[in-house]
């Protein structure tokens, strides 16, 4: 017999499925043991899928989720950044329509000296991907080594690259499972998913965006605050400084959404213009990143107005291979949608709007897929504008002219005059609640 025939596990799959499926709480041993014999194949897909369906019916407490988080976490390497002699500090986000917020944040938060090591990913259906907007730059590369790494935040002050395979290996093979059994919103996975990675980064910082709204991953602003919570304290029990923002996400960010368009606006941002919830939403994310490494009393819209964050822009992206100064994709073929009447914009829901730039190529309906980089909508007027008929409210852009009828649909109902007076349907402020000390 060979040794894989009679060796012998600590636990049985079947046996911990039972537990969570009756409302049990799983030791921290069990928790390791099947973190573990998932990543390295023992426990199949199959199991790991029952797994996943029990804890997004029954949840799991607090020592349970930061017992996951570790496992993930032990199944790949750690970062360090202590010998860079700059405090480090990052966000994340869990994603929107029109979020291109990490564009002008990590280097206006570079700017006062600390290290960004923004750690970034794809998008997957209709929330964009940093990463894919960054690569519409010619030149610009997404891998970096450690080392690579290290040598841009100590030289520069800020990156965006894709975290390495060797991070949390367990959650990027446990998080394509979610992707495809129905169990991505359970706050537990979600929760020990972003926070395995981001504490493994070693960044002794970190902001959440947490959204709401019809764009958001989860909907409700109760939900959203739950796993604000959660995060923290997973953070804190970690050793990171932690805060988060719950931000609206009824309404798509900013004007752009897309990829090459949305790098358009990031660079209107960081030369003191562009969209003002963009600017609103970056401004006080920096704020809370400096904070919460002890940088107090600056100046941050300063920095955007007066050219300093554009500086580390452009600094940046040339030290990962980009041409600042190069053209941006345009898409082939443009379609214009116009108001039908006078008016006032009531409504523009953000879920319709990202489905329909995904339809016109910017995201991907699986991972394997390309984007196209030209390919997105473009708003023309937001919830509160008043609009005379025939003024364009949004243009759609793509390369194949035959994408715009399903992008048509899905935007259809979507957004809506009103009369002057009517109530705006936008969810709120943008800044809902700040989580945290």
């Amino acid at each position: 017999m060979s040794n894989s025939q009679t060796s012998i596990e600590a636990f049985d799959a079947v046996d911990l499925i039972h537990t969570k499926r009756d409302l049990g709480e799983l030791s921290t041993a069990q928790i390791d043991w099947l973190v573990d014999a998932y990543t390295r194949g023992y426990v199949g897909d199959e199991q790991m899928a029952a797994m996943t369906m029990a804890i997004f019916l029954n949840g799991m407490n607090r020592r349970e989720i930061k017992d996951l988080t570790m496992a993930m976490i032990n199944s790949g390497e750690r970062m360090s950044f202590t010998g860079l002699g700059k405090p480090t500090t990052d966000k994340h986000s869990t994603g929107g329509v029109g979020d291109k917020i990490t564009l002008p944040l990590m280097p206006l938060v570079a700017v006062f000296g600390a290290a960004v090591p923004q750690l970034s990913g794809r998008g997957l259906g209709h929330t964009g991907g940093t990463l894919d907007k960054l690569e519409s730059i010619p030149g610009w590369r997404a891998s970096l080594t450690n080392e690579e790494m290290f040598a841009q935040l100590r030289d520069h002050g800020g990156v965006i690259c894709a975290a390495g395979r060797g991070l949390a290996p367990a959650d990027g093979k446990l998080y394509a499972l979610r992707d495809i059994t129905g169990t991505v919103e359970a706050i537990p996975l979600i929760a020990s998913s972003i926070m395995s990675k981001k504490i493994a980064e070693g960044t002794s910082a970190l902001v959440l965006d947490v959204k709401f709204g019809s764009g958001a991953f989860l909907k409700d602003i109760d939900r959203s605050r739950e796993l604000a919570r959660t995060m923290v304290a997973l953070g804190e029990d970690a050793g990171v400084a932690m805060s988060a923002l719950l931000t609206n996400m009824n309404v798509p960010l900013g004007h752009a959404i897309g990829n090459a368009n949305e790098v358009r606006e990031s660079v209107e941002v960081l030369a003191g213009a562009g969209p003002a919830d963009v600017v609103e939403l970056t401004v006080a994310l920096a704020r809370e990143m400096l904070d919460l490494v002890g940088i107090t009393g600056v100046d941050v819209e300063a920095a955007l107005k007066d050219g300093r964050a554009m500086d580390k822009w452009r600094e940046v992206i040339r030290a990962q291979g980009g041409d600042p100064d190069a053209t941006l994709p345009v898409a082939r073929e443009t379609h214009v949608v116009t108001a039908e009447r006078d008016g006032v914009l009531v409504e523009q829901q953000a879920l319709p709007f990202g489905i329909g730039a995904w339809r016109l190529g910017a995201g991907r309906a699986r991972k394997q897929d390309p984007v196209q980089h030209a390919a997105g909508i473009d708003l023309h007027a937001k919830p509160g504008d008043t609009v005379r008929a025939g003024q364009p409210l949004f243009t759609l852009s793509a390369d194949e002219p035959e994408r715009f009828a399903r992008a048509l649909e899905a935007v259809e109902g979507a957004y809506r005059i009103g009369d002057p007076g009517e109530p705006i349907q936008d969810g709120g402020p943008l800044i809902a609640e700040r989580i945290g000390r």
